[in-house]
Protein backbone atom coordinates (compact mmCIF):
# COMPACT_ATOMS: atom_id res chain seq x y z
CA UNK A 1 0.00 0.00 0.00
CA UNK A 2 2.84 2.38 0.86
CA UNK A 3 4.61 1.78 -2.46
CA UNK A 4 1.36 2.27 -4.40
CA UNK A 5 0.69 5.50 -2.50
CA UNK A 6 4.20 6.80 -3.25
CA UNK A 7 3.83 6.18 -6.98
CA UNK A 8 0.48 7.95 -7.03
CA UNK A 9 1.84 10.87 -5.00
CA UNK A 10 4.78 11.18 -7.40
CA UNK A 11 2.31 11.20 -10.31
CA UNK A 12 0.57 14.07 -8.54
CA UNK A 13 3.85 16.02 -8.41
CA UNK A 14 4.37 15.52 -12.15
CA UNK A 15 0.87 16.81 -12.87
CA UNK A 16 1.44 19.79 -10.59
CA UNK A 17 4.67 20.67 -12.36
CA UNK A 18 2.91 20.48 -15.72
CA UNK A 19 0.18 22.84 -14.52
CA UNK A 20 -2.56 20.19 -14.38
CA UNK A 21 -3.86 21.21 -10.97
CA UNK A 22 -7.05 19.15 -10.97
CA UNK A 23 -5.15 15.95 -11.84
CA UNK A 24 -2.51 16.77 -9.24
CA UNK A 25 -5.16 17.17 -6.56
CA UNK A 26 -6.94 13.97 -7.61
CA UNK A 27 -3.75 11.90 -7.45
CA UNK A 28 -2.63 13.50 -4.19
CA UNK A 29 -5.98 12.73 -2.55
CA UNK A 30 -5.87 9.14 -3.80
CA UNK A 31 -2.34 8.70 -2.44
CA UNK A 32 -3.26 10.09 0.97
CA UNK A 33 -6.26 7.74 1.09
CA UNK A 34 -3.80 4.85 0.91
CA UNK A 35 -1.14 6.11 3.30
CA UNK A 36 -0.12 8.92 5.63
CA UNK A 37 3.55 7.99 5.48
CA UNK A 38 6.27 10.62 5.54
CA UNK A 39 7.20 10.41 1.87
CA UNK A 40 3.60 10.18 0.68
CA UNK A 41 2.60 13.26 2.66
CA UNK A 42 5.55 15.23 1.31
CA UNK A 43 4.93 14.37 -2.33
CA UNK A 44 1.19 15.01 -1.99
CA UNK A 45 1.82 18.34 -0.25
CA UNK A 46 4.35 19.35 -2.92
CA UNK A 47 1.87 18.51 -5.67
CA UNK A 48 -0.84 20.57 -4.00
CA UNK A 49 1.55 23.45 -3.43
CA UNK A 50 2.41 23.45 -7.12
CA UNK A 51 -1.30 23.60 -8.01
CA UNK A 52 -1.61 27.36 -7.69
CA UNK A 53 -5.10 28.73 -8.08
CA UNK A 54 -6.85 25.46 -7.25
CA UNK A 55 -9.35 26.00 -4.39
CA UNK A 56 -8.20 24.43 -1.15
CA UNK A 57 -4.93 23.10 -2.55
CA UNK A 58 -2.59 25.54 -0.80
CA UNK A 59 -4.23 25.26 2.61
CA UNK A 60 -4.13 21.46 2.37
CA UNK A 61 -0.47 21.59 1.39
CA UNK A 62 0.32 23.78 4.40
CA UNK A 63 -1.61 21.45 6.72
CA UNK A 64 0.42 18.48 5.49
CA UNK A 65 3.66 20.41 5.97
CA UNK A 66 2.65 21.22 9.54
CA UNK A 67 1.81 17.56 10.14
CA UNK A 68 5.22 16.45 8.88
CA UNK A 69 6.95 18.98 11.11
CA UNK A 70 4.98 17.77 14.13
CA UNK A 71 5.29 14.03 13.51
CA UNK A 72 8.92 13.91 12.35
CA UNK A 73 10.78 16.67 14.26
CA UNK A 74 14.15 14.87 14.18
CA UNK A 75 13.85 13.11 10.83
CA UNK A 76 16.64 14.23 8.48
CA UNK A 77 14.57 14.27 5.28
CA UNK A 78 11.59 15.95 6.93
CA UNK A 79 13.60 18.54 8.87
CA UNK A 80 16.16 19.53 6.24
CA UNK A 81 14.32 19.01 2.95
CA UNK A 82 10.61 18.26 3.02
CA UNK A 83 9.38 20.85 5.48
CA UNK A 84 11.62 23.72 4.27
CA UNK A 85 10.60 23.10 0.65
CA UNK A 86 6.91 23.06 1.54
CA UNK A 87 7.14 26.16 3.74
CA UNK A 88 9.17 27.93 1.07
CA UNK A 89 6.59 27.05 -1.57
CA UNK A 90 3.78 28.21 0.70
CA UNK A 91 5.45 31.59 1.26
CA UNK A 92 6.07 31.96 -2.47
CA UNK A 93 2.42 31.19 -3.22
CA UNK A 94 1.39 33.91 -0.77
CA UNK A 95 3.60 36.43 -2.55
CA UNK A 96 6.36 36.49 0.09
CA UNK A 97 9.38 35.71 -2.06
CA UNK A 98 12.05 36.85 0.40
CA UNK A 99 10.48 34.77 3.19
CA UNK A 100 10.54 31.79 0.85
CA UNK A 101 14.24 32.26 0.14
CA UNK A 102 14.98 32.48 3.84
CA UNK A 103 12.97 29.37 4.72
CA UNK A 104 14.82 27.39 2.05
CA UNK A 105 18.22 28.13 3.61
CA UNK A 106 17.67 25.14 5.90
CA UNK A 107 17.64 22.83 2.88
CA UNK A 108 20.98 24.00 1.45
CA UNK A 109 23.18 21.53 3.34
CA UNK A 110 21.18 18.54 2.10
CA UNK A 111 20.09 19.81 -1.31
CA UNK A 112 22.09 17.19 -3.23
CA UNK A 113 20.72 14.27 -1.23
CA UNK A 114 18.73 11.59 -3.04
CA UNK A 115 15.29 11.67 -1.41
CA UNK A 116 13.73 8.82 0.50
CA UNK A 117 10.89 8.58 -2.02
CA UNK A 118 12.95 8.37 -5.20
CA UNK A 119 11.27 5.49 -7.00
CA UNK A 120 13.34 4.56 -10.06
CA UNK A 121 14.29 8.25 -10.10
CA UNK A 122 10.77 9.33 -11.14
CA UNK A 123 11.05 11.93 -8.40
CA UNK A 124 14.53 13.16 -7.76
CA UNK A 125 16.14 15.72 -5.51
CA UNK A 126 16.82 19.43 -5.85
CA UNK A 127 13.23 20.57 -5.52
CA UNK A 128 14.64 23.04 -2.99
CA UNK A 129 16.73 24.59 -5.78
CA UNK A 130 13.72 24.65 -8.10
CA UNK A 131 11.50 26.46 -5.58
CA UNK A 132 14.38 28.74 -4.54
CA UNK A 133 14.92 29.66 -8.19
CA UNK A 134 11.24 30.52 -8.55
CA UNK A 135 11.39 32.64 -5.40
CA UNK A 136 14.49 34.47 -6.61
CA UNK A 137 12.76 35.29 -9.90
CA UNK A 138 9.78 36.62 -7.94
CA UNK A 139 12.22 38.73 -5.90
CA UNK A 140 13.76 40.08 -9.16
CA UNK A 141 17.10 38.44 -8.32
CA UNK A 142 17.46 36.92 -11.77
CA UNK A 143 21.17 36.10 -11.83
CA UNK A 144 20.85 34.17 -8.57
CA UNK A 145 17.78 32.39 -9.91
CA UNK A 146 19.73 31.30 -12.98
CA UNK A 147 22.36 29.78 -10.70
CA UNK A 148 19.71 27.66 -8.98
CA UNK A 149 18.28 26.36 -12.24
CA UNK A 150 21.77 25.60 -13.55
CA UNK A 151 22.34 23.60 -10.38
CA UNK A 152 19.52 21.28 -11.43
CA UNK A 153 20.96 20.87 -14.92
CA UNK A 154 24.42 20.13 -13.55
CA UNK A 155 23.29 17.29 -11.27
CA UNK A 156 21.38 14.92 -13.52
CA UNK A 157 22.16 11.95 -11.31
CA UNK A 158 20.28 13.53 -8.42
CA UNK A 159 17.35 14.73 -10.54
CA UNK A 160 16.83 11.53 -12.54
CA UNK A 161 13.67 11.48 -14.66
CA UNK A 162 11.97 14.14 -12.56
CA UNK A 163 10.27 16.77 -14.79
CA UNK A 164 12.27 19.56 -13.16
CA UNK A 165 15.23 18.28 -15.19
CA UNK A 166 13.52 19.51 -18.37
CA UNK A 167 11.63 22.41 -16.84
CA UNK A 168 14.86 23.85 -15.45
CA UNK A 169 15.83 24.74 -19.04
CA UNK A 170 12.64 26.77 -19.41
CA UNK A 171 13.03 28.41 -16.01
CA UNK A 172 16.65 29.22 -16.79
CA UNK A 173 15.61 30.74 -20.12
CA UNK A 174 13.08 32.94 -18.38
CA UNK A 175 15.59 34.09 -15.75
CA UNK A 176 18.21 34.87 -18.39
CA UNK A 177 15.67 36.73 -20.51
CA UNK A 178 14.78 38.89 -17.54
CA UNK A 179 18.52 39.49 -17.01
CA UNK A 180 18.75 40.68 -20.63
CA UNK A 181 21.01 37.75 -21.50
CA UNK A 182 19.34 37.22 -24.87
CA UNK A 183 21.68 34.71 -26.51
CA UNK A 184 21.89 32.46 -23.45
CA UNK A 185 18.15 32.72 -22.92
CA UNK A 186 17.50 31.54 -26.48
CA UNK A 187 19.84 28.60 -26.00
CA UNK A 188 18.01 27.54 -22.85
CA UNK A 189 14.62 27.79 -24.54
CA UNK A 190 15.92 25.75 -27.49
CA UNK A 191 17.07 23.01 -25.12
CA UNK A 192 13.67 22.88 -23.49
CA UNK A 193 11.72 22.87 -26.75
CA UNK A 194 13.98 20.14 -28.15
CA UNK A 195 13.38 17.96 -25.08
CA UNK A 196 9.64 18.56 -25.36
CA UNK A 197 9.44 18.32 -29.14
CA UNK A 198 6.82 15.56 -28.84
CA UNK A 199 4.96 17.05 -25.89
CA UNK A 200 1.19 17.39 -25.81
CA UNK A 201 0.40 20.54 -27.77
CA UNK A 202 -2.44 21.34 -25.37
CA UNK A 203 -0.14 21.75 -22.37
CA UNK A 204 -0.33 25.39 -21.31
CA UNK A 205 3.28 25.51 -20.15
CA UNK A 206 4.42 24.20 -23.55
CA UNK A 207 2.33 26.79 -25.39
CA UNK A 208 3.71 29.55 -23.16
CA UNK A 209 7.29 28.43 -23.79
CA UNK A 210 6.85 28.53 -27.57
CA UNK A 211 5.21 31.97 -27.41
CA UNK A 212 7.95 33.34 -25.16
CA UNK A 213 10.69 31.92 -27.38
CA UNK A 214 9.14 33.50 -30.47
CA UNK A 215 9.16 36.91 -28.80
CA UNK A 216 12.84 36.81 -27.79
CA UNK A 217 14.87 39.47 -29.61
Amino acid sequence: MEAAAIYQAVAAVWEGLYGNGAEAKRNASAALALSSGRDVEYAAALALGLSRGLPGALSRSQALADDLEKRFPEDTFAKFTYVPVLHGLSSLNRGHAEDSIEELRTALQYQLAVLGLSQNLYMGGLHSAYVRGEALVAAHRYAEAATEFRKILEHRGVVGADPIGALAHLKLGRALSLSKEGAEAKAAYREFLALWSHADENLLIFQQAKTEFAKLP
